[in-house]
C-alpha cells in the first residue's frame, strides 16, 4: 500500500483529525495486528485518558479501534485490529498498512475511563476486547493503581498476552474455556472490596451475561462499565414518519429501514461512523415525540431527556418524531 492509499476526502467524523504515519506493524496473533502510528516529524501526540479509540479513515469509509497504550505523553497511537473477512472492509485496510504509510486519524475520544474513585479496578476481556482494558492496565501499572483482570482467551490465540504478565503478575487470571470463566467470574463477584469498579470489555453476549451476573450479585449499576464492539441485531421496527423543522421536510420512514438511511436518501449529510448505535456521529436533536431508544452510547438519563436520538438504529415510540434538522 502506498503512502496516499487511504487519503481521500477527509471523513465528516474525523474533522480536526491529524495525518499520522505507520511507524510499525507487528502480528499479534494470525488474526490480529498491531499498528503504531507516529506524527510525521517525531513530534508529540495529544495525550488521552484509557479506555480511548482513535476513528482512522480508509478509503471514504472509517472505523473506530481501541487504544492499547496508556495515554501520557504519548509519541505513538498503538491499535490492534482484528481481521475480518467478510466485513466493512476497515480490519481488511488495517491489515494492508505498511510502514511509512500515512492516515487520517482523529484526536482520541473515550467512554470507558477508569472512575477516579475507584479502589480496585476489576477488568474483564475476552478476545479482542483485550485493547482498550490493556489500556486500562498500563495505566493502573503506571500510575500504582489497584487492578486486577480477568482475560478469557483461547489457548494460543491470544492477542497481548505477555504485556498483560508483565503488567499484572499475579493479578491476572486467564481462562480458556467458559466453565472456568464462571467459576473464577463468580468467586471475583462475590470477594470484591468496597470501591471496586468494574470494566469489561468483549463481544456482546459475554459482557451481557458479565453484567448480569454481577446486578444479580447486587452491585450497583454505577459500579459497572461496558465498551461495546459491536451492537445486537435488531427487529425491523415499525414505520414512522419524521418532521425536518429547519428544512421544512416530511419524510416516511418504513419498517426495516432506519433513520439514517432515509435521512440520507432525502439528501441529508449526517455525519455516521458505526452505524450500530455505538459512536455516537449521528446524534440529532429531538424536539417534539418520544423516541425509541435502540443505541448503546446515550446514558439512561439522556435516553429519558428525549432530546436526543441516534438516527442509525433508533426509531420511535410516536406516529410522528419532529427533528431540528
Amino acid at each position: 500500500m502506498t503512502a496516499t492509499a487511504l487519503q481521500t476526502k477527509v471523513h465528516p467524523a474525523l474533522e480536526g483529525s491529524l495525518l499520522l504515519e505507520v511507524t510499525s506493524v507487528r502480528a499479534q496473533t494470525n488474526s490480529i495486528t498491531s499498528i503504531s502510528f507516529g506524527h510525521p516529524l517525531g513530534e508529540q501526540l495529544p495525550s488521552y485518558v484509557p479506555g480511548s479509540h482513535l476513528v482512522v479513515q480508509y478509503g471514504t469509509g472509517a472505523n473506530s479501534y481501541s487504544l492499547t497504550g496508556a495515554g501520557s505523553a504519548p509519541t505513538e497511537y498503538t491499535i490492534s485490529v482484528l481481521r475480518v473477512e467478510d466485513g466493512a472492509g476497515g480490519s481488511l485496510a488495517m491489515h494492508a498498512l505498511s510502514v511509512g504509510d500515512r492516515v487520517q486519524v482523529s484526536r482520541p475520544r473515550s467512554a470507558f475511563a477508569p472512575a477516579a474513585t475507584a479502589k480496585h479496578h476489576l477488568l474483564i476481556a475476552a478476545g479482542i476486547g483485550i485493547t482498550p482494558v490493556l489500556s486500562h492496565a498500563r495505566y493502573a501499572a503506571e500510575w500504582g493503581a489497584s487492578a486486577s483482570l480477568i482475560y478469557v482467551h483461547r489457548p494460543g490465540t491470544g492477542a497481548h498476552v505477555e504485556d498483560a504478565r508483565e503488567l499484572l503478575g499475579s493479578d491476572l487470571t486467564e481462562c480458556t474455556d467458559r466453565n472456568s470463566f464462571r467459576e473464577v467470574l463468580t468467586t471475583k463477584l462475590t470477594t470484591q472490596k468496597l470501591g471496586t469498579h468494574l470494566y469489561v470489555c468483549g463481544p456482546t453476549d459475554f459482557m451481557d451475561s458479565v453484567l448480569e451476573q454481577a446486578r444479580d450479585l447486587g452491585w450497583p449499576k454505577g459500579l459497572l462499565h461496558s465498551e461495546a464492539f459491536s451492537a445486537a441485531a435488531l427487529d425491523d421496527g415499525q414505520p414512522f414518519a419524521v418532521n425536518l423543522v429547519r428544512s421544512g421536510v416530511k419524510l416516511d420512514v418504513p419498517a426495516g429501514v432506519s433513520l439514517l438511511e432515509t435521512l440520507e436518501s432525502a439528501g441529508l449529510n449526517i455525519p455516521n461512523m458505526c452505524r450500530k448505535g455505538i459512536c455516537g456521529e449521528c446524534a440529532a436533536p429531538v424536539l417534539r415525540g418520544a423516541p425509541q431508544h435502540r443505541d448503546l452510547y446515550l446514558t439512561d438519563q439522556e435516553k429519558a431527556d428525549n432530546t436526543t436520538i441516534m438516527c442509525c438504529v433508533s426509531r420511535s415510540l410516536d406516529k410522528e418524531l419532529e427533528l431540528d434538522l
